[in-house]
């Protein structure tokens, strides 16, 4: 059973940057990725990295601001969140996916199978 703990999340004014990170309790897991959901509002994939981490996939709206990171030694994911918006804020979620997991797509929350608990991340304007 894979558990993923958040921390990094806070309050930060426009403009601002925050890292979040989350540690892994195995290292059996391939992708890793960020989510967000911010209140009233479906999750969406925020950022995706491959196990070797070659490929890296990005939504839109976080392009240029955000970059994801792994160590897959330490067992740690980060999200580098850079020129934050008041937009961004939202409940941010670290997830892993096994091999065995059924392929969708990496933005795409059905790709994951292990999630955790979530941080909090408020960008006031």
């Amino acid at each position: 059973q894979v558990e993923l703990v958040e921390s990094g999340g806070g309050s930060v004014q426009a403009g601002g940057s925050l890292t979040l990170s989350c540690v892994a309790s195995q290292l059996t897991y391939s992708w890793v990725a960020w989510f967000r959901q911010a209140p009233g509002k479906e999750r969406e994939g925020v950022a995706a990295m491959s196990k070797d981490s070659s490929s890296i996939y990005y939504t839109d709206s976080v392009k240029g601001r955000f970059t994801i990171s792994r160590d897959n030694a330490k067992g740690t994911v980060t999200l580098q969140m850079d020129s934050l918006k008041p937009e961004d804020t939202a409940q941010y979620y670290c997830a892993a996916r096994t091999p065995a997991r059924s392929w969708t797509a990496p933005l795409d929350l059905n790709n994951y199978n292990y999630w955790g608990q979530g941080t909090q991340v408020t960008v006031s304007s």
